[in-house]
């Protein structure tokens, strides 16, 4: 398996054979990316709605860190995690360090700003073109 036909033809036949130790690794690996993007909608999604459609002083500071965090480097939340859920760190004694809960934790740190700025923008532009037209039609400022 010198070459990349025999370890791609390796790896179909794990595949096809339905390999229980690459189904149970697919399935975790599925519970934690979806659980990381359930809890990043239950966040952002209210959040960016928040930002889009109330006006505060600090918003534009607070779009702009939202798009920030976009960007943020998946090493430097592993690093961050690493020191807050070590046995030295803050949150050690809950012992979730190298566990699927950790790693959800992270995939939700690093999803959670991308929902909410895709959100906030998606709703504000609806909000412009439609707060006319609710008003119109009875609907109150916090239900538009």
């Amino acid at each position: 398996m010198h070459d990349f036909s025999g370890a791609f033809r390796l790896a179909l036949e794990l595949i096809t054979s339905g390999d229980s130790t690459l189904v149970e690794i697919v399935l975790l690996s599925l519970r934690v990316s979806l659980s990381a993007v359930g809890i990043a909608c239950l966040i952002g999604l209210p959040l960016g709605a928040a930002i889009a459609i109330t006006r505060f002083r600090g918003r534009g500071a607070t779009i702009v860190l939202l798009n920030t965090l976009m960007g943020l480097p998946p090493v430097t939340v592993g690093l961050l995690l690493y020191v807050l859920l070590s046995n030295a760190g803050p949150l050690g004694i809950l012992s979730l360090l190298y566990t699927p809960t950790a790693m959800i934790i992270a995939q939700a740190v690093l999803v959670t700003p991308i929902i909410a700025a895709l959100a906030r923008q998606v709703i504000e532009d609806l909000h412009a073109e439609y707060d006319e037209q609710l008003r119109s039609l009875g609907v109150g400022k916090m239900q538009s």
